[in-house]
């Protein structure tokens, strides 16, 4: 989805933290409040939501901290108070109300990794080639047509990230 976020690219948080250079990754905490979000009622699943980034891909330029949408603060259904945002990842890699951030040497677990590893992978590039095991990932519906359109590797930006990965 093309929408305008307001926020700052994460690199600056990350510089403002200083992490130790033993630090490889960063570990995104999501809040856990079963009483205001219906959705974590389920037992079915490891609340509350836990993702992971390499910290080369956190501090790269297209890499946000979003604190709000359309010129207004985030809503919660937007993921307040902040929310990440990695334009060339599936939007599961982007955590949502985000209360904890971690700066740490292993890579952390992430929550549809440790689901599904067999069909959600730590990294979690948009790979037109690399077909997830129950639907192909060739195409993408445009929300406004509504038609299939071919998806772009890492969503249009392989030339801002495809050295991460080279």
């Amino acid at each position: 989805m093309v929408v305008p976020w307001v926020g700052f690219p994460f690199r600056k948080f990350v510089d403002f933290c200083q992490p130790l250079s033993s630090a490889k990754y960063v570990r995104f905490l999501s809040f856990h409040r079963p009483q205001e979000a219906i959705g974590q009622r389920q037992d079915a699943y490891p609340w509350p939501y836990y993702e992971g980034l390499r910290l080369d891909e956190a501090t790269n330029e297209l890499t946000l901290m979003t604190t709000g949408i359309y010129g207004k603060p985030l809503p919660k259904q937007h993921g307040a108070p902040v929310r990440l945002i990695v334009p060339w990842k599936y939007g599961y890699k982007g955590p949502k109300s985000i209360v904890k951030i971690e700066f740490v040497r292993e890579q952390p677990r992430s929550f549809w990794n440790d689901l599904a590893p067999s069909e959600y992978s730590f990294l979690s590039n948009v790979d037109p080639d690399i077909p997830h095991p129950r639907w192909s990932q060739a195409t993408e519906r445009d929300i406004g047509t509504g038609l299939r359109i071919p998806t772009l590797k890492y969503n249009g930006y392989g030339e801002f990230v495809q050295s991460l990965y080279t």
